[in-house]
């Protein structure tokens, strides 16, 4: 081996990543390692010369939306699938290159799971190159991936990548040709021959196509694959025919006891409705929703993780009103005090990947609960110790109110909207009860992904619905949902939220040149869910990210998001301009049984609330109420139109002059 090139085709760096690392552990053995952008990669060109050089070709492809290569690989993997069935290439255009492919994907999507790189390593095999190994697949999904993550099936297949390069450099094997028995999966002779038997009894002969070329493509990890290697060191002996029948006879009985177990393991991870979600019945070895990278990621990020699936997160806005400095929009609207706020989840986990997301995709997605799940009980508990934890820390700083740093150590509000999808926790109706019990109210955001759980949801206080889009197509390119029936989800989720008789919201976030120009789509939506309220947020800006496109362009100015309203509003005969928050660039639609008298209602009486929930709690659901049952009066400051834009006037405005303005918030 003169060298080894590492090609990589990566959206969020985490196969380029891969690279630089598999190229420092090559470049350890004395081989010469180059990693390439695949972008900068010219296969007409530099083809010819790995064909004709004793170089080894690695390439590291992630699997992008809808089963397409990330934008960097884009154009390889489309001058890779002409070439191999364009005839002018031949089939034997890269005949002598080496290569080995890795790649990276998500299982939850079950359709499109590691396309490319199944079809980049079917391209290559197509115009005749040759694997040292068989294709390696890194899977995000912690539930199914064969070593746990995504960095783990990667740490396993480069220990096997290592080794066969040390092979070949020293020349102790050859190259796999692919046009063995076994087509070019190695395997223990015992194995090959029982494989064998098992064809010639079933009369069926094996043929090397594409198809079958495609089949073996993946690295097996059974139990059986390393039993044969066992065997592999023993002594080899000839199958004799009189033997047939006894092999056959193990082949079978294994074949029944296979079966026997599938069973087995089907009753032992039956899965169960609860909450509208699937939940295991029995104690199977599921996994954790945190794997040790993305507990170090969320860590470095300012998450304080609880157990193994929940997380807590101080509010910037929770910092700003311990200083006197003014609290969120929530605030404003509402009349939460924010610095008695706690902003957690109990479900890091999400059904979408949208382009605006504060987290940059590092968070697990999926499209049911199937990791291991905490009792709802102990994340309360620690999510409260954290926050707490949290807010001690501002004890003594310069510019906190005394007074509100003891308010802030007793929570009031819990916003359930800091990442992820908390309607998936299977046992959310038992924590939002929870929180209530510690006359804590209850903000829970959903993902519109989830209906009939939004219907099976307890009275929360007031329960959001992200409204990022109004048609199907601006919906799938915004949200990126995993589901595949999104859209009837999507519609269905805002029929339940208006069959709810508590205080609703619709959260529409605008996105500019992505779904500011669909007003009539958006009131058609709102018809559809008659909520009580509608929050339009411009986008915030959350920094450079190689997992979405969006830049500050894409932030609408205040001015921009106050006549979005304004004309939506025109649209809308039941609903009116209610309140403003300039600092967060965000507006309050408000449905007009709100205006009592010529004056808005928008705020909340809290303590009129938890007197209502108990006793609905208390009658079996039998005394139900409505939102105008704890509705209370919005101070002027707060009302659109007023000169304080929504900024408290009991607080000290403060504006940072070296740093821009930072919108972010709950």
């Amino acid at each position: 081996v003169s060298a080894v090139k590492i090609l990589y085709g990566s959206q969020t760096g985490t196969a380029k990543g891969f690279a630089k690392e598999l190229s420092d552990e090559v470049k350890a053995l004395g081989i010469p390692a180059e990693v390439i952008d695949m972008k900068d990669y010219d296969p007409d060109d530099q083809f010819a010369v790995e064909c004709t050089t004793k170089s080894v070709c690695v390439f590291l492809v992630a699997t992008y939306t809808d089963g397409q290569p990330t934008e960097n690989a884009e154009w390889f993997c489309k001058w890779l699938e002409e070439a191999s069935t364009d005839f002018r290439y031949g089939k034997t255009y890269l005949k002598g290159l080496r290569y080995a492919v890795f790649g990276l994907g998500n299982s939850v999507y079950t359709g499109h799971y590691n396309t490319v790189g199944k079809n980049v390593d079917k391209w290559l095999w197509m115009l005749s190159g040759k694997r040292i190994m068989t294709r390696g697949e890194g899977d995000c999904n912690v539930v199914k991936s064969r070593n746990g993550s995504v960095q783990a099936d990667f740490l396993a297949w480069k220990i096997k990548f290592l080794k066969r390069i040390q092979a070949l450099a020293k020349g102790e094997k050859k190259i796999c040709s692919g046009n063995c028995k076994t087509e070019g999966k190695c395997k223990s002779k015992r194995k090959v021959k029982e494989q064998e038997n098992a064809a010639l009894q079933n009369n069926s002969s094996e043929q090397h196509s594409e198809d079958s070329a495609e089949g073996e493509l993946i690295e097996s990890s059974s139990d059986e694959d390393e039993s044969g290697l066992q065997d592999e060191n023993q002594s080899g002996s000839v199958l004799d025919m009189e033997d047939l029948g006894n092999i056959m006879n193990r082949v079978n009985q294994k074949k029944t006891k296979s079966e026997e177990d599938g069973r087995g393991n089907d009753q032992t991870v039956k899965l169960s409705r609860l909450n509208g979600l699937k939940k295991t019945e029995q104690g199977e070895d599921v996994r954790e929703m945190i794997t040790p990278s993305l507990r170090e990621a969320l860590t470095k990020q300012g998450y304080k993780l609880i157990g193994s699936h929940s997380g807590v997160k101080l509010c910037r806005w929770t910092k700003s009103m311990l200083r006197g400095r003014g609290g969120c929009y929530k605030h404003t609207f509402y009349g939460i005090e924010s610095h008695r706020c706690m902003e957690t989840t109990p479900s890091l986990a999400c059904a979408n990947k949208c382009v605006f997301c504060w987290r940059h995709h590092t968070n697990p997605v999926g499209t049911e609960w199937r990791w291991k799940m905490d009792p709802p009980e102990k994340i309360l508990q620690d999510a409260l110790e954290k926050h707490q934890n949290m807010i001690r820390q501002f004890r003594g700083v310069p510019g906190v109110k005394p007074e509100r740093f003891e308010e802030g150590l007793e929570v009031k509000h819990c916003a359930l909207s800091l990442v992820g999808e908390p309607i998936m926790y299977p046992e959310i109706n038992t924590f939002v009860r929870l929180l209530h019990t510690h006359n804590i109210s209850s903000f829970l955001v959903t993902n519109a992904q989830f209906p009939e759980e939004i219907r099976s949801l307890v009275p929360v206080t007031q329960l959001y619905v992200s409204v990022d889009a109004s048609t199907k197509d601006s919906l799938k390119k915004i949200d990126r949902p995993l589901f595949k029936d999104f859209w009837p989800r999507f519609l269905d989720s805002l029929k339940a939220l208006g069959e709810k008789r508590q205080r609703t919201v619709y959260r529409l976030t605008l996105v500019k040149a992505w779904n500011v120009e669909e007003m009539q789509a958006y009131s058609e939506l709102i018809t559809l869910g008659q909520p009580d309220f509608i929050e339009v947020k411009g986008v915030t800006y959350c920094g450079e990210s190689s997992a979405s496109s969006l830049t500050m362009a894409n932030v609408p100015w205040h001015q921009e998001v106050v006549a979005f309203v304004q004309q939506l509003a025109d649209m809308l005969p039941q609903y009116e301009v209610a309140c403003e928050h300039e600092h967060s660039n965000c507006l309050l639609l408000a449905h007009t049984k709100f205006k009592v008298d010529g004056a808005w209602w928008t705020w909340i009486d809290y303590e009129r609330f938890q007197e209502l929930v108990r006793i609905y709690e208390e009658t079996g659901g039998q005394r139900s109420f409505s939102a105008l049952d704890y509705m209370a009066k919005t101070p002027s400051w707060a009302l659109f139109g007023a000169q304080e834009q929504g900024f408290d006037p009991a607080d000290t405005r403060f504006q940072r002059r070296s740093k821009p303005k930072d919108i972010s918030g709950c």
